[in-house]
């Protein structure tokens, strides 16, 4: 049988996967694949363009765009890990959407892994806008660039332990009933559902490490910025604090979006879980909040619009000159 071997214990186990994905009528098929599409070559272009951006401009290589250079790349590469595939799959012609399941163990770990950097990054920017506003002469000190680059290791680093054991005891799991997950990527909690063995253990592990990333990262950044709000509000010049608020208020708004969409979908019951509606809060998690992080943090930068307007100078420039 293509899909299922049959195993010692007179079971069948499941050697591929059939993602349900997200419309089953066909007239839906086609706009869905030209918006997907549409959403991820300007979330690529976008976040893409702000790596280029901030590795050819001088004036842009500050401890606060390096960290904000390393948020873009794991925007393209954590968007890459789903919609690719999600895109093959509404336009294959075939009527299962099959992935096998190690190709469905890889695309779990490299978006859980993705998905905790992301999470740590941004609690890093939160710490570095702390010690930018409130302890400014130490700032050179306190955000070296080896202290930068430790940093920006360990968010890496965390993340793709992180993921090594969701990934691990998920996949220890048995797959011997049903074959077809109702979703369109292989998240935690859709295997979760389909596995016929005994899911406390991962349970525990989701709700435990996933809560304890959480805790740990909004803390940072709750604590970072309730010390950037004192110091902000002793601030006597009404365009130095509008300044301050200005920088902060595109990260805080990245943060709320991320971290809010984090904690609906996986910090609560599996009871409470609802696939088919959840499936429509993932597109939004998957596509549009790494769509939005180049508009959010970047195109609301002075500094990021001045060097993007200098650099479509010199290119017109350059043009000019050569006809």
């Amino acid at each position: 049988i293509r899909l299922m071997e049959t195993s010692l214990f007179n079971h069948t186990r499941v050697t591929e996967f059939v993602f349900l994905g997200l419309a089953s009528k066909t007239e839906l098929k086609l706009p869905l694949f030209v918006l997907f599409l549409i959403v991820y070559t300007v979330t690529m272009a976008g976040n893409l363009g702000v790596v280029f951006l901030i590795g050819i401009d001088a004036q842009l290589h500050t401890p606060m765009f390096f960290f904000l250079c390393n948020l873009a790349f794991v925007d393209a590469a954590y968007s890459s890990a789903v919609t690719p595939k999600m895109l093959t799959l509404i336009n294959s012609i075939a009527e299962k959407k099959a992935i096998s399941v190690a190709g469905c163990a890889a695309q779990m770990y490299f978006f859980i892994a993705l998905g905790t950097t992301e999470c740590c990054l941004l609690a890093v920017m939160a710490y570095d806008r702390y010690v930018a506003i409130c302890n400014p002469l130490l700032y050179p000190i306190l955000m070296s660039s080896r202290v930068c680059i430790l940093l920006v290791a360990g968010s890496y680093i965390l993340g793709f332990l992180h993921s090594l054991v969701h990934t691990v005891f998920t996949f220890r799991l048995s797959f011997c009933g049903s074959d077809e997950i109702n979703h369109f990527y292989c998240d935690i909690t859709p295997l979760l559902s389909i596995s016929c063995s005994n899911t406390n253990v991962s349970e525990i592990l989701l709700f435990s490490m996933v809560g304890g990333i959480e805790i740990i990262t909004i803390l940072i950044i709750v604590v970072s910025y309730s010390y950037i709000l004192v110091t902000i509000l002793r601030i006597r010049s009404a365009r130095g604090r509008h300044k301050a608020f200005s920088t902060c208020g595109s990260h805080f708004t990245g943060v709320t979006i991320y971290h809010g969409t984090i904690l609906f979908m996986y910090l609560r019951p599996t009871s409470s879980y609802s696939l088919d509606t959840d499936k429509i809060l993932a597109v939004f998690y998957t596509m549009v909040i790494s769509l939005l992080n180049p508009l959010i943090y970047s195109l609301r930068n002075q500094d990021v619009k001045d060097a993007l307007s200098d650099l479509l100078k010199r290119i017109y420039q350059h043009v000019y000159s050569n006809n």
